[in-house]
């Protein structure tokens, strides 16, 4: 996961310096993270596998082969991107990846301090690119992106054989242009148009909460440059205005810096108190321990609990397993993503990079959570018609009509305390009237058709229902009270 970060950061202690490099699309955003001393030992290691060597000699032979007597001419720099991409693949590994000149740069435009695009982080799941999450306040989250979402096509081209560069590339575009994607989510296929801005720089966002306003809320949406920088005034803003405890809402926070994860646990941890280990192939695990050098000893003492869900990942989630396991901290939410491997980027002098999966990373206790993610200590959610799929706008639906979309057209309604009468996906005399009342109610044409500005207007009810039942949030101020 990632944000422009290719200073590759060392520790006061040079031989053991490390830092996570994860990476993640968000949206057209992604965040590099450094690498330290790994970053020097892989580029010893890589470098060397760049020298002529026996073991090359079948891949050399093909390559002049090909080169040399195919019956039509070919680049040979595509020759060369294609056996450095096939042996990349051969990994299995949907986090490694070999990226070309125009792919790097993409990415590194990405990562810079501002940019544009619609704020979802992507990843790629087989052959398929999936929303991890959206990142909050972008057009991705306002428009309803949600974690396992897959993007079908963009702009009506299909994505299949795409690269997860190649898909954000298509996503990015100038700030005030739309970008249309076909998502498919569960057995729904449908189309949503996004509008592209510029995804919020600033990753964290405090505010008093609870009914005697004791209860600071921190919201921390990436782990960017400056985000435990931004943690710490906001702390500090919020004791000044009488917190005595902390709230800090890890959901759909895709992570970022290893540093700032590192920084920002150590705030919350005694010294001495183990935050993360990372264990690279061949070796025992490297143990990140908080203390001054991380925090420059300012402490968080007061009474915190962290909230999670499938959108936490990486970065999101050492915080959250430091704070979990080492300061005995409650978990409030649904399970967290799971991604527990760390990655590290080598750069060429083509300006192409390789970005390879070089460790993995456990929790205070030892776990690895990749693939299993975290388990809350109190679970609680948003309720269940947030994660029912869109009802897909390209028809109209109407009496004695029977699918799929009707039945969630009658959900969405029994949602907002109308009785549809059914919710079997026949679009009944009594769906239709309930439809005529929901029409009425907000002054659009009692057709009792469910056309598509019926729908949308039916969506953004329900969006704001969501935004009112936030169950987890419910559970996590009374938890820090």
């Amino acid at each position: 996961m990632d944000e422009k970060n290719k200073q590759f950061k060392k520790s006061s202690n040079k031989k053991k310096s490390f830092s996570l490099t994860t990476l993640i699309i968000t949206g057209i955003a992604a965040l590099l993270l450094g690498g330290g001393g790994v970053f020097a030992f892989m580029n010893s290691r890589l470098q060397a596998a760049e020298q002529t060597s026996e073991s090359m000699g079948k891949i050399n032979a093909v390559y002049k082969a090909l080169d040399s007597y195919y019956y039509k001419g070919i680049s040979r720099k595509k020759l060369e991107n294609g056996a450095i991409t096939g042996m990349v693949n051969v990994l299995g590994d949907q986090f490694s990846e070999y990226m070309t000149k125009s792919e790097t740069q993409s990415l590194n435009e990405t990562i810079s301090s501002s940019f544009t695009g619609i704020g979802a982080e992507v990843r790629k799941s087989g052959d398929q690119i999936q929303i991890v999450s959206p990142i909050s306040g972008t057009p991705a989250q306002k428009g309803g992106l949600k974690a396992k979402d897959i993007i079908l096509k963009i702009d009506g081209k299909s994505l299949n054989g795409y690269s997860l560069n190649k898909a954000v590339s298509l996503i990015r575009g100038k700030k005030g242009t739309s970008v249309k994607l076909q998502i498919k989510r569960g057995d729904s296929v449908f189309e949503k148009s996004f509008k592209r801005d510029t995804i919020p720089v600033k990753t964290v966002n405090g505010k008093l909460a609870g009914k005697d306003k004791k209860v600071g809320y921190i919201q921390v949406t990436t782990f960017s440059n400056n985000t435990a920088k931004e943690m710490k005034q906001t702390i500090k803003q919020l004791r000044k205005k009488g917190a005595k405890s902390f709230v800090i809402d890890m959901r759909d926070n895709p992570g970022g810096l290893m540093d700032q994860a590192l920084k920002m646990s150590s705030m919350f941890l005694k010294n001495g108190q183990t935050i993360m280990q990372v264990k690279q192939r061949g070796s025992r695990p490297e143990v990140y321990k908080a203390g001054k050098k991380y925090d420059d000893g300012f402490k968080v003492h007061e009474k915190t609990v962290v909230m999670i869900n499938g959108g936490s990942a990486s970065a999101a989630e050492i915080f959250s397993a430091a704070l979990n396991q080492s300061a005995g901290d409650k978990l409030i939410g649904t399970k967290s993503f799971g991604k527990g491997t760390v990655q590290n980027v080598m750069p060429f002098k083509d300006k192409t990079e390789l970005k390879l999966t070089i460790a993995k990373w456990l929790t205070p206790n030892g776990s690895w959570i990749h693939e299993k993610g975290l388990q809350p200590t109190i679970k609680a959610d948003y309720p269940k018609v947030a994660y029912q799929a869109m009802i897909s706008t390209n028809k109209t639906y109407k009496e004695n009509d029977v699918s799929k979309e009707v039945a969630r057209l009658q959900n969405f309604l029994t949602a907002l305390d109308y009785d549809p009468g059914r919710t079997d996906g026949y679009y009944s005399t009594e769906t239709k009237a309930t439809v005529q009342k929901f029409q009425r109610e907000h002054h659009l044409d009692p057709s009792g058709t469910a056309d598509k500005q019926t729908i949308n207007s039916i969506q953004e009810a329900i969006a704001q229902l969501v935004v009112h039942s936030d169950h987890a949030y419910d559970a996590a101020i009374k938890a820090a009270q």
